[in-house]
Order: structure tokens, then sequence, then C-alpha cells
């Protein structure tokens, strides 16, 4: 049996700890190919909403075309819960090939909002792609290495990139411009701009922003991300967000504050700061990669976890 399905079974396996099924799937991810795609996409039966949105994300950092007709069914089933139908949609986006256009301008339309701003979101992403991409070679480089739902704009003033960014009545696709070039930037001022739109309204909008500042992980933004996650009328999947940044942040402060959560309400949330502090513990270790379970399929002496590069 190939290692990539033996971590398949950990990923699958329902009793397993959510913080090992997560390593599993991340080293899937990093793995990649049609094997560790058909294994990730199998749990998309999963009870936790958290998982199946976290399978979506892997599958579109992948870039696979062999996803899409998984990332389609789970788009089109109703039965999903809205943040994992999101994120199927995003995904399909970020894996940028034009088949999935239909479909996505079929649930740009969606009665969920949330669903169908993330497929404008996609069209734009595949339409720029498309017409634009090759034109606009001189954008400031991403730190982060990851596919994201827009591409950064032109440097511009931190002040300009702030106003579009907060700009209610600009098209989402060119706030999301900006947010990504003031993530790129990765100040203590674009932080701090960032963490303004925690404030804006739409849910889709202040999750993608705590997902940034998750990925910057600054402390300058522990207070923001910590007023949203406490905000019981504010949307699960923002709090999930503002959650798993403070445990990309991993400050003691943010640990503190995630604590409070593993009994929270809303089983989204409650996982997530499971989770989070898992990544808060490997932010703080020395392992390699946060996404590490190949011990797993060793023979199981050794506790140290197998190193990998990302």
């Amino acid at each position: 049996m190939s290692s990539i399905a033996e971590i398949g079974r950990v990923l699958q396996d329902k009793t397993a700890p959510l913080k090992d099924r997560f390593r599993a799937l991340f080293t899937l991810k990093n793995l990649g190919g049609n094997e560790a795609v058909e294994a990730i996409s199998a749990c998309f039966d999963d009870e936790s909403a958290l998982l199946k949105h976290e399978l979506a994300y892997c599958l579109g950092q992948m870039q696979n075309v062999h996803a899409i007709p998984y990332l389609v069914r789970v788009l089109e089933d109703k039965s999903q819960e809205a943040m994992v139908r999101h994120e199927a949609g995003e995904a399909l986006g970020a894996i940028g090939d034009n088949s999935a256009l239909q479909v996505l301008q079929v649930f740009a339309k969606d009665p969920v909002v949330e669903v169908a701003e993330t497929c404008q979101l996609a069209i734009g992403r595949l339409k720029w792609l498309r017409e634009q991409s090759s034109a606009e070679t001189d954008l400031p480089a991403n730190p982060y290495c990851s596919v994201d739902p827009a591409p950064p704009t032109q440097l511009a003033s931190l002040e300009d990139l702030r106003r579009d960014l907060l700009d209610e009545d600009l098209p989402l696709f060119h706030r999301y411009r900006s947010m990504f070039t003031l993530r790129n930037m990765g100040t203590t001022e674009s932080v701090l701009a960032l963490a303004e739109g925690l404030k804006c309204k739409g849910a889709l909008f202040r999750h993608e922003i705590a997902y940034v500042l998750g990925q910057i992980q600054s402390d300058a933004c522990v207070k923001q991300l910590t007023q949203n996650l406490e905000d019981a009328s504010e949307s699960p999947m923002v709090r999930h967000e503002c959650a798993e940044a403070l445990g990309s942040i991993a400050t003691p402060e943010a640990t503190a504050v995630l604590h409070r959560y593993l009994k929270d309400a809303e089983r989204v949330v409650r996982e997530s700061a499971v989770v989070a502090l898992d990544m808060s513990e490997y932010e703080n270790s020395d392992q390699f990669q946060y996404a590490d379970t190949l011990n797993k399929i060793s023979s199981g002496v050794s506790n140290q976890p197998e190193a990998v590069e990302t």
C-alpha cells in the first residue's frame, strides 16, 4: 500500500483526533497527485464542516484539474454547509481551469450570499487569468506561496490601498486585490489597515481578512481578531477563521484566548480552537511543517515527525 493510501486512512478515520486528521490532510496536499486528490475527496461525507471546508481549500491549493468534478459536486450539493460550498467554489477559482466557468456562473446567483460572492470572485479570477495576467507582470510577489482568490494589484500607497479595501461600493474583486497587496506588504501599518476590514459588511469579506491576518502572523491584530471571535452574533465562518488566525500568530496572549473557545456553542468554532491550538504548538516548536503525520506510516517506534520541506 502506498504512503498516500496510508496517510489517507488517517484522514478518513472519523474516530481519530481532528488535529491528526488535519495533519494528514496537509501532508496529502503537499505530496500532491491524483491519488492524493481522491483520498482527500473521499471525506466530503464527514460530519465536520470545518474539516470539509479545509478539504476543499487544499484541493484548490493543489491546482490539480482532477479535483474539479469532486468540487463541482460539493458546490452543487445544497445539503452541504455554506462554508463548505463556498470553499469548493473558491477552490474551482484557484485551480484556474475554464472548464469550471459554466458551473461558477450558475452559482454566482446562489441564494446563499457567501456562495454567490465566492463564485463571482472565482469568475473574476478566471477572467483575469485569461485576459490580464500576461499584461500585469510586475505585481508584488506573494511571500506566502498561496493561491489566492484574487491577484494583488499594482503597488500604490498604503492609504490608497486601505481606502479601496474599505470602500464597500467597489467590486469585491477589486477590494480583494487591495487586500492581498496589503498582505504582501506585511508591515504593522498594513496589518492594522487590514484589521479595519474586520468591521466591514459581508461575512465572506471579514472571513478573508481574518485568513490573511493569520498568514501574516503579526501580533498587532490579536485584539481585533479576538473581538470578532468573542462576538457571538458574528458569523461562525468568520469566528472560525479568527480562531485559526490566532493559532497561527501563536503568542501567549493569542493562545490564552483560544483556550476559552474549546467549549463554544458553535461546533465549527470549538473545532477551530482545537486545530488552532495544535497550530500554535507547532509554531512554537522546531518541527519543519504543520502537516506532519508521516511518522504514523512508519513502524511507529519513533515519536519524532519526519521533516518534509514545503
